[in-house]
């Protein structure tokens, strides 16, 4: 059988022609979709949702005991953006040098679709020969919102010991991921007309002047926070204010993105920032508040799943595996503070996700297929055992 007649090329398809853009970021009809081959393949399926039945996810279960052993991947997808740059038509697969173009097509619907064919190839061979299967495939990821996978947990929906999550690391390995926290800073003025503007008090300039002394003294701290490629980092993502040019501004905001180690925490990394607007001069106009934040991951490389997941990539690619450097945040944060590993593993490169004319190579796409099953062998068991 050659790689274009593997069958997961045919439920890349599938996935790629059924549209679940956010926004609006309606998961529904691809979680049909899902849900119905993994009933049809003989798991036990929910489909759940937070009083929002257009953020669909897709629990589907098979084996019982432990060790759980979770996959997943998020099944919406960023807009198609300006037509005119796609060179195919982005909702069709279209295969063009060896590689897979289409939306999603490596963010995240490659994994979504190596994750499926794995699915249906565990049932084939029997179902695990020890502890629990769970594939889940979630929306609401592209929003980083709470209705996906952050829900899952929330209701206990899942329970895992080992968290495959499918992201674009080229059939690699990523086992540490950085935390994410968002923070909202504003600062009040008085109003005033642009041509007197001594007779208001401007809140850009207020704002813009503790800006500038927080990206001072916390580029001077997290210089030293590095543990091997990654960094510790604060960006100020979002400033806004005011409410037209011939006014003095009343009332200014920023937001700022915070990446934290995997051995700092959002609670700690909140009240170093906030502690920097309370010590500021002009600190009873400010003011400091969280917007959301999540704990990173550091999955050990001797651990079961690493240990695991590294051999069987060596098995299929003849290569040893390489554990690569995160940049964004999947939805395996959620489950950071549960004591589990977590690693990221899918085909595709990162650069490719969120642009047009994005692709997934074909022979990474079916490799992921055979490095996956290798992966369920050799933790959960399968009948035949290892190949």
């Amino acid at each position: 059988m050659t790689h274009k007649d593997h069958p997961v090329l045919d439920i890349l398809s599938d996935l790629i022609a059924i549209p679940s853009t956010f926004p609006p970021g309606d998961t529904s009809a691809i979680a049909d979709y899902a849900a119905h081959r993994l009933r049809a393949a003989g798991y036990q399926v929910e489909v759940l949702d937070r009083n929002r039945p257009e953020i669909a996810n897709v629990v589907a279960r098979m084996g019982h005991g432990s060790p759980s052993l979770v996959f997943n991947a998020h099944a919406d997808t960023v807009g198609i953006g300006e037509r005119a740059l796609w060179e195919t038509d982005p909702l069709v697969a279209t295969l063009i040098d060896n590689r897979v173009h289409g939306l999603g097509a490596g963010n995240c619907k490659g994994s979504m679709a190596a994750q499926l064919w794995l699915a249906e190839q565990v049932a084939r061979r029997g179902g695990p020969v020890k502890g629990e299967i769970t594939f889940t495939f979630c929306g609401d990821e592209e929003n980083l919102g709470p209705d996906g996978a952050s829900f899952l947990r929330e209701i206990g929906a899942v329970k895992p010991d080992m968290l495959v999550v499918g992201t674009q690391t080229e059939n690699q390995l990523i086992t540490a991921e950085r935390g994410v926290m968002w923070v909202e800073l504003t600062a009040r003025g008085q109003s005033a007309h642009a041509g007197n503007p001594d007779a208001g008090d401007n809140a850009i300039l207020r704002l813009m002047r503790l800006v500038t002394v927080l990206d001072a003294e916390m580029r001077t701290r997290l210089a030293t926070r590095k543990v091997g490629e990654q960094q510790s980092t604060l960006n100020v993502g979002l400033f806004r204010g005011g409410e037209n040019t011939n006014v003095v501004p009343s009332f200014a905001r920023v937001e700022i993105d915070r990446r934290l180690l995997p051995e700092e925490k959002v609670e700690d990394a909140f009240r170093e920032i906030d502690a920097i607007v309370q010590a500021h001069p002009e600190a009873e106009h400010l003011s400091c508040r969280l917007l959301t934040g999540t704990n990173g991951f550091r999955a050990p490389h001797d651990g079961p799943l690493v240990s695991a997941l590294a051999a069987a990539i060596q098995q299929v690619t003849g290569a040893p595996a390489r554990f690569l450097k995160d940049t964004g945040a999947s939805d395996g944060r959620y489950f950071a503070d549960d004591g589990i590993e977590i690693v990221n593993f899918g085909p595709g490169a990162g650069w490719q996700g969120h642009r047009a004319n994005e692709f997934v190579p074909l022979d990474e796409l079916v490799a992921a297929t055979a490095i996956l099953e290798g992966l369920v062998e050799r933790v959960l068991g399968l009948e035949g055992g290892l190949w």
